[in-house]
């Protein structure tokens, strides 16, 4: 290796001042010289190669005779040079001292590499900036394998992001959310600049607030690795949904806590069902002890009781025994309902006539209903209501239903004389509807059983006052069905109850909207036509299109929106359903998958109609349950052939 001697000892590139000390000249020399896997070499002042060992031959591929006298810039990108790159390296180590950098670097052959370089200043007795150390180290197989791991983190990052079933996400050590995924986005109805930030507790219930339940998870996953758990989450609208959560501790490789990652799927569906299966078999063991015609016999009795009402000439006894009747009868009236009506919700058969509704309206509707038994109790109803108007979406009757039962309950269990307060509190996306008495209470075994159907807390103690345990399910099974709960609190016995029903507000995109039925063709033959919906958010696209079908002879609907299809088709169900894929509210393949849960098509043709007509398009579409593929425009021929091909069965 070539070099003036001035210049060795002041390397500092091998080593501190000691090793100038333990080595000779000639040992320095030969050390350095035989280092094959770091390039180390001299410049002087102007950037000029002045020495060459063997990593630098190996790393390059220049040997010493072909590389000594050039300048540094020989090693650097045309791009780098143009810039003047390999100058500003000189200036910088000249005014500091040292420089560092990564970057492409070009051998001998012009092949590229990765290098991570140090410049150094070497310096005389005196201080003097002689000249530069470099040295290089090839890092091309590193970076390499850097970047695959940035990659594949990089495509899993996507395949996360992208996952719309399940809502994945990771938490900071202290709970807060830092990232958030398309499932995250779809399930909970927070986009990601909503939720980024904020504490996890957001998505819990004010019970499994009040109980500490998204601490306690994850102090469970700390000290377990994971903890996984059912129960009510809160979406950003308010609605509840059943969820299956599980949190899992990630840590680094120094087994420091990074964070969590949770992972929550939607079980709404599966809960229902599960409950829908315990109901229903209830239900059909405790209906097949009373007699199915039940109503039949109370119609005569209701029937001589009007009789003996309009007897102007009765008994004061015999009277007062007719009023004992149609109390009771008014009564048993009630326990038939409550069970009919439990019936049709566990099988599925209750159908809700959702509109808007003012709930001071529920609430005047309702106590103008319990008002004959309250009287007879000398209880009095307070209302706390709010000056503004709060509207939710639902069934006026069903909602009354609800509310007429808590108050009736009230007023059962509460003493003669008392006051019932029905009191309305506002959250952010949701209203609590309380009904508070002073009456007998409950334990707290009772609290973990009262909703549940054929249940009724201490009812040996009243038998005269016990029913059939239904209200309270039936309650929370209509409130479940407007996207709500329902919860009861007690001090204990003697304390009052308190029953909460939680319900979402109502937002502009859910007024209701009518079924649209074209006007009858005067070309369409009646009844030999089939029965078609068409479910499309281009108001234009579909009302042609519903036309023109109807000038084919077929019974249409129409509807704009993917939540208003499904309403149409389960008031009319069709043979035919033409499915646009990219609706606002909800997507085609989610209509079809609601559909299909609420058992609403039957034996129905499905058909995806969309702009993407890729085959991977249409073999997604295919995946997903459609039976056909229409692309829009749609061509005649081929509509022809599907109506023809759906006529014929």
């Amino acid at each position: 290796m070539t070099r003036s001697r001035s210049a060795v000892p002041q390397v500092g590139v091998a080593g501190p001042a000691s090793i100038e000390h333990a080595l000779n000249d000639a040992q320095y020399h030969a050390l350095v010289d035989a280092i094959e896997d770091c390039a180390i070499f001299m410049l002087d002042l102007s950037g000029r190669i002045t020495s060459w060992n063997k990593g630098a031959r190996k790393i390059k591929g220049y040997e010493a005779h072909e590389i000594i006298g050039q300048h540094l810039s020989r090693f650097y990108p045309a791009e780098a040079v143009a810039r003047g790159w390999p100058e500003y390296e000189l200036k910088q180590a000249y005014a500091t001292g040292r420089f560092e950098d990564e970057g492409w670097r070009v051998r001998k052959d012009g092949t590229l590499f990765w290098a991570n370089v140090v410049i150094t200043a070497a310096r005389n007795t005196r201080g003097e900036i002689i000249g530069y150390a470099k040295c290089t180290r090839d890092l091309t197989t590193k970076r390499a394998e850097e970047e695959k791991l940035r990659l594949s983190e990089e495509r899993f990052r996507l395949l996360v992001e992208n996952v719309s079933d399940y809502a994945i996400f990771m938490l900071d050590p202290g709970g807060h959310i830092a990232s958030w995924n398309t499932g995250a986005m779809r399930i909970k109805g927070y986009q990601p600049s909503e939720i980024l930030g904020k504490h996890f507790s957001t998505f819990y219930c004010p019970e499994d607030l009040a109980a500490n339940v998204p601490e306690i998870e994850l102090q469970t996953a700390i000290r377990a690795g994971r903890v996984e758990n059912e129960g009510w989450r809160v979406r950003k609208d308010g609605s509840l949904f059943w969820a299956n959560v599980i949190i899992t501790a990630v840590y680094d490789e120094h087994r420091v806590l990074r964070g969590f990652a949770k992972v929550t799927r939607d079980m709404s569906e599966r809960k229902r069902l599960e409950q829908l299966e315990v109901s229903s078999r209830r239900i059909s063991e405790f209906l097949a002890t009373l007699a199915h015609e039940l109503r039949n016999p109370l119609a005569p009795v209701r029937n001589a009781i009007g009789v003996m009402q309009m007897e102007a000439e009765m008994p004061q006894r015999v009277a007062a025994c007719r009023d004992i009747i149609d109390r009771q009868t008014s009564h048993l009236g009630r326990l038939v309902d409550d069970l009919l009506d439990m019936g049709r919700i566990t099988t599925g058969k209750i159908d809700l006539r959702m509109a808007r509704v003012d709930v001071s309206d529920i609430v005047a509707r309702s106590i103008e209903l319990v008002h004959p038994f309250i009287d007879e109790r000398a209880q009095r109803v307070v209302t706390k209501l709010p000056q503004t108007p709060l509207q939710v979406v639902g069934d006026s009757t069903r909602l009354v239903q609800v509310v007429q039962n808590l108050l009736n309950n009230a007023s059962k269990f509460s003493p003669r004389a008392s006051t019932i307060i029905v009191e309305i509190e506002c959250e952010t996306s949701a209203l609590l509807l309380k009904v508070i008495d002073a009456g007998r209470g409950i334990s707290q075994k009772g609290l973990t059983t009262i909703f549940d159907l054929f249940v009724q807390e201490d009812h040996y103690l009243n038998p005269g006052e016990a029913g059939l345990g239904i209200g309270l399910t039936l309650c929370r099974s209509i409130v479940e069905m407007h996207g709500g709960s329902i919860s009861a609190s007690s001090g204990g016995p003697n304390q009052g109850s308190t029953f909460t029903v939680r319900l979402p507000y109502a937002s502009d995109d859910d007024a209701p909207r009518p079924h649209r039925v074209l006007a009858q063709s005067a070309t369409q033959a009646a009844g030999d036509g089939l029965r078609i919906v068409v479910i499309d958010d281009n108001r234009d696209s579909a009302d042609s299109l519903a036309m023109l079908l109807q000038m084919k002879g077929h019974d249409v609907r129409i509807a704009y929106h993917g939540k208003e299809g499904v309403d149409v088709i389960r008031h009319f169900p069709p043979e035919l359903v033409l499915l646009d894929l990219a609706l606002p509210d909800m997507d085609g393949y989610a209509v079809l998958r609601t559909l299909r849960s609420q058992r609403l098509i039957g034996r129905a043709t499905v058909v995806a109609m969309t702009g993407f007509g890729q085959e991977g398009d249409k073999e997604r579409s295919a995946q997903a349950g459609f039976d056909a593929h229409l692309v829009k425009p749609v061509d005649f021929e081929v509509l022809d052939r599907l109506l023809g091909k759906v006529a014929g069965g």
